[in-house]
């Protein structure tokens, strides 16, 4: 079976599943962090002076290292951007800053073709070309996954609803920027931050759709297990980068 597909059917089914974040927009990049055992590389279109025509060439060297599959965050629920980004053939988007139900249901219409969506139709990448386009728009093949990111106080008063989408495949807490809208950043461990989080793990159980997040350091990663979630984001490449400097630095000032 396709990556693409054994991946969009074990996150459907709540699989437990690690990934990694990719900022750097190079295909080095990506094959390295396919190649290191993750279910997935999510490159990032949002904070990242990634191109489009990079952010493809990432999707690809993902693939072509045939243990990971590539998902991208876009910059907005715009459905100009979503469409393009769809077009490169990922196995699905990341949709950040969702403000409200009424955006949420755009955000997944714009993933999905008529008549349930509005996403344009065209034989690209994601079609084969073309040769799969009939396929793709009856919806005979498995859909491209749409995972909607909870981090704006919208999103927290609307997240039973907005679980319980038609066309959403899962839901992504961004605990920096849901933080800081509920004004106690970083403070992740506080009571509001926490009633938080446990309101958006009980709408997806609920819903029945996983719910996933990031955990910046190696320590976090446990912590981030306990809220109840289904898939973890384990660092990012500039961490990974940064950190492995500084260990051989450090090392160097031992001798």
């Amino acid at each position: 079976m396709h990556i693409h597909e054994a991946f969009a059917r074990e996150l459907r089914q709540g699989r437990a599943m690690v990934g990694a974040w990719q900022v750097v927009g190079h295909p080095v990049v990506a094959e390295l962090l396919a190649d290191a055992g993750f279910d997935f590389v999510a490159v990032d279109g949002e904070h990242s002076e990634n191109t489009l025509s990079e952010i493809a060439t990432c999707v690809r060297a993902v693939e072509a290292a045939d243990g990971a599959a590539p998902l991208v965050r876009v910059s907005s629920a715009d459905r100009v951007e979503i469409r393009r980004v769809l077009d490169l053939g990922p196995a699905g988007v990341i949709v950040p800053q969702t403000e409200s139900l009424a955006e949420a249901e755009e955000a997944v219409r714009a993933t999905r073709y008529p008549p349930a969506g509005v996403r344009g139709v065209a034989g690209r990448r994601s079609s084969g070309y073309g040769r799969d386009l009939t396929a793709d728009v009856r919806g005979e093949d498995p859909a491209a996954l749409t995972i909607l990111q909870i981090e704006t106080a919208g999103a927290l008063d609307a997240v039973e609803e907005i679980a319980a989408l038609e066309g959403l495949d899962a839901l992504f807490v961004g605990p920096a920027d849901l933080s800081a809208r509920l004004g106690a950043f970083g403070e992740f461990e506080g009571e509001q931050f926490r009633e938080a989080i446990d309101r958006v793990v009980a709408a997806a159980d609920d819903a029945d759709v996983p719910v996933g997040t990031i955990a910046g350091t190696p320590d976090a990663v446990e912590r981030r297990w306990e809220w109840g979630v289904d898939f973890v984001v384990a660092g990012d490449d500039l961490t990974y980068l940064a950190d492995g400097a500084a260990a051989f630095r450090d090392r160097f000032d031992l001798l």
